[in-house]
């Protein structure tokens, strides 16, 4: 199967580093157009440069803004006006003690994994709808359907984040246009990876093994026994994002190792 997506324009959240950053080269790869964002401007820009660098054939635009802040969000699709493809992949957590979580907190981490795709949703969907084609997916977390007791605000903001995907695979009923969801687990970014690093080092043992350690002490109901890497989530995004996932919409697809333990 060759995945192409020439001639389409794909906007990706928090795409500077980690899952983010493999998602928009990969949609590059695969032909697309890409915008993409953080926060800061330096990173944002740099991020574009060595993106250009690598796919001259293809168009990179940058747009820094938090997309946790309405206002950004605003300023944000004024610069980006179009996709044919969002993906929401802006997310936060924090282990915090359910009763230490404050309300400011709740209010803080809905804003940020729930608000910002909703609102880029809002204003990229209505002409995916009018072209009859588009593709929204939205990052969730396997935290979203077994609520952990240590980030339980997070488990919920990434349980809505199943549901509004869903609900818009519904506004989309018979059209070209189909929305999902991605669960993933532990993922293997560029933060996840120096800490391996220095955990190997500082304990003798190798990455392999520090793997195994993460997958058995954090995630004891994995089958695949290591963490997944941002290419590998990435993947399913790129296919989901394409013409041969047509047939594929209201779904909540798995690349988090089997660690949840029920066949649907």
């Amino acid at each position: 199967m060759k995945i192409e997506l020439n001639g389409r324009k794909a906007v990706v959240s928090a795409s500077t580093s980690g899952i983010g950053l493999a998602i928009a080269k990969g949609l590059l790869n695969a032909g697309a157009d890409v915008v993409v964002n953080g926060r800061r401007a330096d990173v944002t820009s740099a991020v574009v440069e060595q993106l250009s660098r690598q796919f001259p054939d293809r168009k990179v635009q940058g747009v820094s803004a938090d997309l946790a802040r309405k206002e950004d969000v605003d300023r944000f699709v004024q610069e980006a006006e179009d996709a044919d493809i969002l993906v929401n992949n802006l997310g936060a957590y924090k282990r915090v003690n359910f009763f230490d979580i404050s309300d400011e907190e709740w209010f803080g981490l809905f804003e940020t994994n729930v608000m910002s795709g909703v609102r880029l949703a809002r204003h990229y969907m209505p002409k995916m709808l009018e072209r009859n084609w588009g593709r929204l997916l939205f990052i969730a977390s396997e935290s979203g359907v077994t609520t952990p007791a240590d980030r339980i605000h997070y488990g919920v903001s990434k349980t809505a984040v199943l549901a509004v995907a869903r609900g818009l695979a519904e506004v989309a009923r018979n059209t070209g246009v189909t929305s999902n969801s991605i669960i993933v687990g532990i993922t293997q970014t560029e933060h996840v990876e120096q800490s391996i690093q220095d955990t190997a080092r500082d304990q003798n043992i190798s990455i392999s093994e520090v793997h195994r350690q993460i997958a058995a002490t954090h995630r004891p109901s994995q089958l695949l026994g290591r963490l997944a890497t941002a290419e590998e989530v990435a993947n399913m995004v790129i296919y989901a994002a394409s013409p041969q996932a047509a047939a594929t919409t209201g779904a909540a697809l798995r690349v988090e190792g089997g660690g949840i333990p029920t066949i649907l």
